[in-house]
């Protein structure tokens, strides 16, 4: 992949308040994951890299980024809808400058999820509830077609299984409170079932193995970080354990 020209992101994802990492190319926003087997190395020309380990980027789609500051922005008390406030105040992150390039694919999001209004040349927007479960509700749609096509024990479970873990994934991305249960609430599932999953590892940064010559000449592979676990294999993996994300070390 060509990532002249990209950004290196970094945003708080839910389930550790860790910064998690993204490269944002030419309006695409994607998400960086690490894929290592238990065996496996790299061959450099005539040196071998220990870590077989590899980076995929996956596009993700960024309301699941922007939804929880949008959610915090309204500043929703009770059953009260919130209020409308000017996007550029809601992309200012302190300590956290990328979400202000996102500012660009912003407004091709904000009517799928968001009560718009403009005045003048500003824009206010206010998150609205029945417009995120309406959005969720087509991601559920889409990979309950995907997820049977993906693996062959996925493409023999019933369509209650595979909804369950169509939302089981989205929940990767999401609070539990109050998107899951709305959403479960709305599929007219049970909360308790559609959570009961194993859940993905957050690791940080797979470590940068350096290429090191000793005064022989021989090579050896030297790395500034601790390395990490290594996954079992248990034959057939499940699709939400075959990647990690990454996010930086050392916070």
């Amino acid at each position: 992949m060509d990532t002249r020209g990209s950004r290196n992101l970094h945003f708080t994802i839910k389930e550790t308040g860790k910064p998690s990492c993204y490269l944002f190319t030419d309006g695409l926003l994607q998400e960086l994951h690490w894929f290592k087997q238990s065996y496996g190395s790299w061959f450099i020309g005539d040196y071998i890299c220990e870590d077989g380990g590899i980076y995929v980027a996956t596009p993700v789609d960024p309301v699941f980024i922007l939804l929880p500051l949008f959610h915090e922005a309204r500043m929703k008390k009770g059953d009260e809808l919130g209020k409308f406030r000017q996007v550029d105040d809601i992309m200012f992150v302190d300590g956290y400058p990328g979400y202000r390039y996102l500012l660009p694919v912003v407004s091709n999001s904000l009517q799928a999820i968001c009560e718009v209004k403009e005045v003048g040349s500003e824009i206010f927007c206010r998150l609205d509830d029945s417009k995120v479960v309406a959005w969720l509700h087509c991601k559920v749609n889409n990979l309950k077609l995907v997820l049977p096509t993906l693996d062959k024990n996925y493409a023999v479970r019933d369509e209650k299984d595979t909804l369950r873990d169509a939302v089981s994934l989205l929940g990767e991305y999401l609070s539990e409170e109050p998107w899951i249960r709305l959403l479960c609430s709305h599929l007219s599932i049970s909360l308790d079932y559609a959570v009961k999953s194993d859940v993905i590892d957050i690791l940080p940064i797979a470590s940068e193995s350096t290429l090191v010559q000793d005064e022989k000449g021989r090579t050896r592979t030297g790395t500034g970080r601790q390395s990490k676990k290594k996954k079992t294999e248990t034959g057939s993996l499940n699709i939400k354990d075959m990647f990690r994300k990454a996010s930086r070390s050392g916070n």
